[in-house]
This record gives C-alpha cells, structure tokens and sequence, in this order.
C-alpha cells in the first residue's frame, strides 16, 4: 500500500536552479570515449530521465555532470561541481553498506555542507531529520543500522538524506532498480515535489514504464545521443532498435584514443604530425577510411571538426576505442557526499 508522503516544503535552493548546457561532449576513462559528441540543454526545473542499453555511458554522463569526470572533448556549461549545487544518489551497489552508521546518522549527512563535520546538531536540524525520515516511511527506524534496511529501505533513506540537502539539481543513477513497486510509488511522490518546486531531477532508469508515465522529457543514450526531447517521441521501437545496434557496435579491444595528440588550436594541425614517424601504409587503410578496424556505429565519422591527424602511425584511428564499460561508481561511503562523490576507478 502506498505511504500518504507529505509534501516536501520548497527550500533556499529551489529558486536557483542552473541551465546545464552540454557542447560536444565526450566522456570517458583513460582516453576511451564512452559518451561522444553529446549535445543539448537541461533546462531549469528539467525533469529528464536518460534511458539506454547497459554500457550505453548513463552512469558515465552522471559522473561528468557532476565533475568526477573530466570531458576528453567538449564542455559541460552551468558547472555542479559548485558546492551545494547537486544532490547524487549512486547505485545502490556502489554503497558500502558495512559502514558502521545509523539511519539517522546517514540522513543527517545531508546538512553537511551547512553544518559541517563537526558542530553539534541543534533541535531544528533535529527535527529536520526526523521530518526527512517521515518524508520517506521511515519515522521509528533512526537507531537502524544501514546494514540491515532492505533495499528500498536504503533508497528511501538516501532520498531523505537528499531532501535536507536541499540542492538545486538532483542526479538519481538507478533509484528503482530492484525494488518493490510501493516504494517505487512513495519515491516518485517525492521526485515529482522537487520538480514542483523548480528543481532539475536527471535519473539514470530502465523501466520505461516508469518513464513513460512520470518523466516528460527523455535522452536515450548508447555511447551518443539516439534522441533527446518528448518522451512518446524518443521511446519509439526504431530508436530503440537503434541504440540496441549502436552498442553493439562498439569494438572494446580496440586501441585508445590518443584525444591529446590531436591539435585542434590556432597554431594549426601541422604541430601535431611527427616527421620521424614511419610512412603511411595507404594500402592498410580500408576503403572507408576506417582504417581496417571493425565498424562501431560511429555515424558521425568523428570529424571533431578536425581532420584527426594521427601522428602517421593509424594506430588509434576513428576507433574511440571504448574500453572500461564498467561505471566506477563504487561509493564506499556513507560518508558525506552532498559535494561532488570521490570514487576510485575499478
């Protein structure tokens, strides 16, 4: 049976809320793209779901989004790593839920950056905790351990935690998966209040049933944008298809992405061509210009509005190899976090 969640009251940061532009974006690990040439605007008070195969980069953008990751090419304009201006829920497997912590103790995480580590909690911040519990169902549950909440138990109560930090966008990275369809209900209460008051949600999801009926706007990703606008009109079978394809596409052994050896300032291309470097074997290079490595689905031909010059050596030709399609979103903390996450890459 779904809770009756009171309304979450409007907060300082819900009238400040940052466009975030995104100008040919490209994300990635050790100079392997996993999200190209991505571009669009999330709107204030945006309420976007980004959908797409698994190892279609959704984590990856999130990741960049916030800071942890430095774009390989483009920009992201309208910077979160601002303190105070996001609130990030990772995966729930990325948490380390051995940390020896409390219920309470990890919702109170969330006036951290207004509190700090180590002032003493007065009875409004007090208060403030147990109406984020009870924002969530979890009123009588602050002396819990994290380590025995079910899962949505442990979603409900990272919701609360971003409720009291009150940050003007919110970035959910798979908040419904593999959890009960009630808790599903109660969260989506609270996803819905924050986009009322004016706030930016971004959530990495999977069930497109809950997209469909909740989010109005949807990116469907696979590495680059397959769509970027109205849900009905994104979520159509030959997109899906699509970004099915596109995944599939990608070659992983394929080599790096040398993005540094590519000169793309006005001192001009010819800097970045080494004349000790051996000559060009023409007769190894596909007819495509592919450079004889498997095609990956990369439709826009990686022009980067250069002309890619490769040190003559094609070892890393318009391949973007995309290597790591794991997410690094390992969180190990229910530590604070209401700034940017620290995760270590695996």
């Amino acid at each position: 049976m779904t809770l009756p969640l009171p309304k979450t009251p409007a907060g300082r940061a819900a009238a400040n809320v940052p466009a975030i532009r995104l100008e040919d974006l490209t994300l990635g690990y050790d100079r392997h793209p996993a999200v190209h040439h991505l571009s669009g605007l999330i709107a204030p008070g945006s309420l976007l779901a980004i959908v797409g195969p698994n190892g279609a980069g959704k984590s990856t953008l999130l990741r960049g989004l916030i800071g942890e990751l430095k774009p390989l090419g483009g920009r992201i304009i309208g910077d979160l790593a601002v303190r105070g201006q996001f609130a990030y829920v990772p995966q729930k497997d990325g948490i380390d839920v051995s940390y020896p912590v409390s219920v309470f103790d990890l919702v109170a995480m969330g006036l951290w950056e207004r509190r700090g580590l180590f002032k003493a909690f007065r009875r409004a911040d007090t208060d403030a905790i147990s109406h984020a519990l009870a924002l969530v169902g979890l009123s009588g549950f602050e002396r819990r351990p994290v380590g025995t909440l079910s899962g949505g138990q442990l979603q409900r109560a990272l919701f609360a935690r971003v409720s009291l930090q009150d940050a003007p966008v919110i970035l959910l990275d798979e908040p419904f998966s593999a959890i009960d369809n009630a808790t599903v209900d109660d969260l989506m209460v609270l996803v819905r209040g924050w986009r009322d008051e004016g706030r930016t949600v971004v959530a990495v999801l999977h069930d497109l049933a809950v997209v469909r009926a909740h989010f109005p706007e949807t990116l469907l990703l696979a590495r680059q944008a397959i769509a970027w606008g109205a849900t009905a009109e994104v979520l159509t079978q030959a997109n899906m298809v699509r970004a099915r394809g596109m995944t599939e596409a990608f070659d992983d052994r394929a080599p790096f992405c040398e993005v540094d050896h590519i000169v793309v300032r006005a001192r001009g291309m010819t800097e970045a061509f080494d004349d000790r470097a051996p000559f060009c074997e023409v007769d190894h290079i596909g007819a495509d210009g592919g450079h004889g490595h498997a095609p990956h689905g990369h439709e826009h031909g990686h022009s980067h509005g250069h002309d890619h010059s490769h040190n003559h050596s094609h070892s890393h030709a318009h391949d973007h190899a995309h290597h790591h399609s794991h997410d690094h979103s390992r969180d190990h903390s229910l530590a604070p976090q209401p700034s940017s996450p620290r995760s270590t890459p695996g």
